[in-house]
């Protein structure tokens, strides 16, 4: 519903956009061939890209028997092949899964996280980030991501295109002198056009992104129940997101375009912003409590 949802927003913004420059039903077919090229990107690329722009390094088991045998643990817990095993070098408590299916998936943990959690902290956000990979989040956030930036690359390029570029309202008001009958009756239309472009171009991604963050949110929720069903201990990651929480650092590499992969939002603070409509975790006291009470 989700995706569907933003895919029409995505055809709306491109017909409207369209028709405002003059250019007819071709906006929907440019807004529908980009998104098409960007989620294929997205689709076989997403992961790599986001791990190195997260300055992920891939480990092997020999340089942390521990860490593999916990996610092994979780993987054989969760039904699905264990995942590769990715080191951010950064003090800050973070971690997130990546991958569009489970047999290319990958989890990446901070070295603040791994250093400061015991195994039953780590064992509870491993378990977590499995849980993202078995209910295919993964795959869903990469590419529902691609298609909020779709809409926003287009709304973006409406709004240069009228400020800064020859907008089409400027030169239909300098010839709307010299229409009459039909032809004004036309021009009229493309102002009206280009006026509900301006404005679908401003709402628009912020719409997109709403929808994003909502649906995002709820998977957090899930996240969090499934790895309580894998590890039969809820505590374990209640305890984690307390410690996570209450980290002061600031994850460096993280960005508003990662930022919702992680299990901890890493830029903005979660308990005084996550009642907001573009919150992209949850409130974390309101997991932990859920958690607590199961």
């Amino acid at each position: 519903m989700l995706v569907t949802a933003i895919a029409s927003l995505i055809i709306i913004t491109g017909g409207v956009i369209g028709e405002s420059q003059g250019y007819g039903s071709a906006g929907v077919g440019i807004a529908g061939a980009l998104t098409v090229i960007l989620s294929l990107v997205a689709y076989f690329a997403g992961d790599r890209v986001v791990l190195g722009v997260s300055g992920a390094r891939r480990l092997q088991k020999h340089m942390d028997p521990q860490l593999f045998n916990v996610v092994e643990e979780m993987s054989i817990a969760a039904g699905i092949p264990p995942p590769q095993v990715y080191l951010i070098d950064d003090t800050a408590l973070n971690a997130f899964a990546t991958g569009r299916k489970p047999e290319t998936a990958s989890v990446a943990i901070t070295k603040g996280l791994r250093q400061k959690l015991n195994r039953d902290q780590l064992t509870g956000v491993i378990a977590h980030e499995i849980s993202h990979i078995r209910n295919r989040d993964t795959l869903y956030l990469t590419m529902v991501g691609v298609m909020v930036g779709v809409v926003a690359m287009l709304c973006d390029a409406m709004l240069r295109r009228t400020w800064w570029g020859p907008p089409g309202s400027r030169a239909l008001a300098r010839s709307g002198k010299h229409l009459s009958g039909s032809s004004r009756a036309g021009g009229g239309a493309q102002v009206a056009f280009i006026v509900l472009a301006i404005l679908l171009a401003i709402l628009a991604p912020v719409f997109a992104k709403m929808l994003q963050m909502a649906v995002s949110r709820q998977r957090e929720y899930l996240a969090d129940a499934s790895a309580a069903e894998i590890t039969r201990f809820p505590e374990g990651l209640a305890s984690a997101l307390e410690t996570i929480a209450g980290d002061t650092e600031i994850l460096e590499v993280a960005n508003r375009a990662t930022q919702h992969l992680y299990i901890v939002n890493p830029i903005r603070p979660n308990e005084a912003r996550a009642s907001a409509l573009l919150a992209t975790h949850p409130p974390v006291r309101e997991r932990i409590r859920r958690l607590r009470a199961m």
